[in-house]
């Protein structure tokens, strides 16, 4: 009888080690479009690590509450948190142009030769890491300072806000002026940040043409089908 206490304490001490942790599976790019191979992926809680397949996929066992972590010298870190509820995470690597890391990438083979002079010459846009984020406002907190985001989590809508910036009639921040491919919106939850080619912040010292609401600054969105477009007239 003691021996079974025994065993049945040991098993409700040791069953939530177990249940902490699980397996994520990933994709890992750069310029949006070519797989990273044979980078390693690791999981620091964890302490585990894998090595990205031929087409930049991988399976990590990660603790419940990990943070994931892809580090080279060609491209930019690449840190995320995952829950218990993430299975599969996809990361776009910023890619650190030099002739040096240009080298470096094809001698480890994280990306063909002719892929990367391919991706130099003709999606430079493409080589940020906004697919990273998965909503506009998550991307504007994390890569651009100078703007603040409030609102939202039962607080309503989220806005965006420029440091620096105070309304006409009052001493707080009034919400900045969007633009959109060229058209003034008044709200950018649904742009979809894989879509973005590029994201500019004006202060009030440049917006004279978008009237006196620029007060409060600009922030102009251009998503990829329309800087194409653009291009293309």
């Amino acid at each position: 009888m003691r021996t079974t206490v025994v065993i049945s304490v040991f098993l409700l001490m040791t069953f939530p080690a177990f249940s902490q942790t699980h397996v994520v599976k990933g994709e890992i790019l750069t310029f949006n479009h070519y797989p990273v191979q044979n980078v390693e992926v690791v999981a620091k809680k964890a302490k585990s690590a894998v090595m990205t397949d031929s087409l930049g996929q991988f399976e990590l066992v990660c603790n419940d509450k990990d943070v994931i972590l892809i580090k080279t010298k060609v491209f930019n870190l690449f840190e995320t948190r995952v829950t218990p509820k993430d299975d599969f995470i996809s990361a776009n690597l910023i890619f650190k142009n030099s002739k040096k890391n240009r080298d470096l990438a094809a001698g480890q083979g994280y990306i063909k030769p002719d892929q990367l002079s391919y991706a130099l010459a003709h999606l430079s846009h493409e080589n940020n890491s906004f697919c990273n984020y998965g909503d506009v406002f998550s991307l504007l907190r994390a890569n651009f300072p100078e703007v603040q985001i409030m609102g939202g989590s039962g607080g309503g809508t989220e806005g965006a806000y420029i440091r620096g910036q105070k309304s006409m009639s009052s001493t707080t921040p009034g919400e900045a002026v969007y633009e959109v491919d060229g058209m003034i919106v008044t709200d950018i939850s649904f742009v979809i940040p894989c879509e973005i080619a590029t994201i500019n912040i004006q202060k009030s010292g440049g917006t004279a043409v978008y009237g006196t609401q620029a007060v409060n600054g600009v922030i102009i969105i251009e998503t990829k089908g329309y800087k194409s477009q653009k291009q293309g007239q």
